[in-house]
């Protein structure tokens, strides 16, 4: 349970991510939140229900592209 004040998202909330850290291993590109939610540096999680969100980072845009 979380002890920060004020809580932390739960692992079911739309902001789950902005938890806080409670390990982080950035050699092994992961983090466990106060929620208990791992993520990783491809930006997937781990839900503490066994639930995988895929890797969610944004489309790079190229500079110059054609619109």
């Amino acid at each position: 349970m979380c002890a920060h004040n004020p809580p932390c998202p739960t692992a079911m909330a739309p902001d789950r991510e902005a938890a806080r850290p409670v390990a982080h291993h950035p050699e092994q590109g992961w983090s466990l939140l106060c929620n208990r939610v791992l993520v990783f540096e491809d930006t997937g999680e781990l839900l503490p229900d066994g639930r995988i969100v895929a890797p969610h980072r944004p489309l790079a845009l190229t500079v110059g592209s054609a619109a």
